[in-house]
């Protein structure tokens, strides 16, 4: 077996192993990673997130309630445990971006939220997490207080998304240099942009290179 085939065999079995919610096959896996030498940061990337992203869509779809999720969070976090401390951060410490995320007002669907902050800290971010359903002034008074340099709004459910409008509002009237990420299953590229976002997201990989993105904008300005 090639090398590459064996780190997509690898790959594979992290995702798979988050997805079943087999701890114990995810620690493996995540060794074998790190003993045979390929990317920490891939391995949590195309392995880990991919198999989290999965289970999201079969907690959406009704198929995996709250407890599965807990228990697939749980072989998550034991393969990042590993692979975490070995990522590369070469050419990823010019990062060091400061976010403040959460999920607006009246929603607590927070998986995509805990995904999207855990792919940060990955990136190498500092994480403020406001948890779920918070009213949008604490989202102002954390970005003061932080100085953070980028806020993410998520919103499951269209009643709540509108919330959003309202805190980019607040937020660019309070500091207009504030760059605004939003992202969950409602969003879209139009509506992150008729409410005035910065950016948007609609995984949560793709959420971390917008961010670094809107970093470095912001250390150009």
């Amino acid at each position: 077996m090639g090398s590459d085939e064996r780190k997509q065999e690898l790959f594979k079995e992290l995702k798979e192993g988050v997805i079943e919610y087999e701890e114990d096959r995810v620690t493996t896996a995540a060794q074998a990673v790190l003993a045979e030498g390929f990317d920490a940061y891939e391995g949590i990337m195309d392995g880990l997130a991919a198999g989290m992203e999965v289970v999201g869509e079969l907690f959406d779809s009704q198929e995996y309630f709250v407890p599965e999720v807990l228990m697939c969070a749980d072989a998550l976090y034991a393969g990042l445990d590993i692979l975490r401390p070995h990522v590369n951060m070469e050419g990823r410490e010019a990062v060091k971006g400061e976010v403040v995320i959460g999920v607006v007002e009246g929603d607590v669907h927070d998986i995509g939220k805990n995904l999207v902050k855990m792919m940060f800290e990955v990136a190498g971010f500092t994480v403020h997490d406001l948890g779920a359903d918070v009213p949008i002034d604490e989202f102002v008074e954390k970005q003061i207080s932080t100085n953070s340099d980028i806020v993410a709004l998520s919103a499951m459910m269209t009643t709540t998304m509108m919330g959003m409008k309202k805190a980019i509002v607040k937020l660019k009237e309070k500091n207009p240099n504030v760059m605004i990420m939003l992202g969950g299953a409602p969003v879209t590229g139009e509506i992150a942009d008729m409410f005035g976002a910065d950016g948007y997201s609609e995984n949560a990989s793709n959420a971390v290179s917008e961010a670094i993105k809107m970093v470095g904008a912001l250390r150009r300005m």
